[in-house]
């Protein structure tokens, strides 16, 4: 929580006002954060200083390990923020290659398990990675990126959290999650979760120890609507962090892409001050 209250306060002090040309609202921002989550010593990064939702960030994180590329599929395993960027981004609703209600396009996931290779084949980068980690490899190269510049065209949002590099030092699995741009009140949180399960699943199914993540972020920024409930927020004291606990059950990616469910993950310990409703810009 420290890290966490440190860069809104620094936005807030030291952030320079944007205009932001997709939404329409303008952005206090900061340019180039880190991070640091300790996955070994099970320090779940979920925000204490207001109430937060675990569950739907998992499940957001199982539909891009999986691969999915419509709302309606992200909805059916219990994450919902996929709804307004597939149904009210004009943009993407004037899309030729948008498919129907619904529809997401070649977003995160879909390049993660399907890279369109040149030759009309698909690269499928999280079983590489995986199959790597689990004989021991790591060729400096145990990578899994969302950003493909060449299909910006055909999904209806460009990748924030973009990267995920996987080392293996030992038998100890560390994560480096970049990410070009953030928006700390709603987003963070989402992508803290989301980067420290990461680690913790893929150290498991590989059979290693799980170490640190190292989050960076080149873009943060809160929306001027957001200002004066971050300002709200950052008059509270926070709790200590909770831990999380992962079903050892899971076992393979196969599992992870058949019958995990966000009820294979809980948290022990987790209090926290009332929820803010902070406004989502689309």
């Amino acid at each position: 929580m420290k890290q966490y209250i440190n860069l809104c306060q620094r936005i807030v002090e030291e952030g320079v006002w944007v205009n932001n040309a997709r939404t329409g609202t303008r952005c206090l921002t900061v340019i180039n954060a880190d991070l640091e989550y300790d996955v070994a010593g099970n320090q779940f990064p979920l925000l204490t200083t207001r109430k937060s939702y675990f569950k739907p960030a998992i499940a957001e994180l199982l539909g891009y390990l999986r691969g999915y590329d419509n709302a309606a599929q992200f909805r059916a395993i219990g994450c919902n923020t996929w709804n307004a960027n597939a149904n009210d981004n004009l943009a993407w609703l004037n899309n030729p290659h948008r498919k129907g209600e619904d529809d997401l396009g070649r977003v995160y996931g879909v390049q993660g398990r399907a890279w369109q290779k040149p030759d009309g084949s698909k690269l499928d980068q999280l079983q590489k990675l995986v199959t790597n980690l689990s004989k021991g490899i790591d060729d400096r190269g145990e990578i899994l990126t969302f950003y493909n510049p060449g299909e910006f065209e055909l999904g209806c949002l460009r990748p924030c959290m973009h990267t995920h590099t996987f080392s293996l030092l030992g038998d100890t699995l560390h994560l480096t999650s970049y990410q070009r741009s953030c928006d700390v009140p709603l987003g963070l949180n989402f992508n803290q979760v989301q980067c420290f399960v990461l680690l913790a699943l893929i150290a498991q199914i590989t059979g290693h120890k799980a170490g640190k993540v190292y989050h960076k972020i080149a873009n943060a920024h809160i929306y001027e609507n957001q200002l004066a409930l971050m300002k709200e927020q950052l008059t509270r004291t926070p709790f200590p962090s909770p831990k999380l606990h992962i079903n050892p059950r899971i076992t393979s990616l196969a599992d992870i892409e058949t019958w995990v469910t966000v009820d294979d993950f809980s948290v022990e310990g987790y209090q926290h001050h009332p929820a803010i409703n902070y406004p989502f810009s689309v």
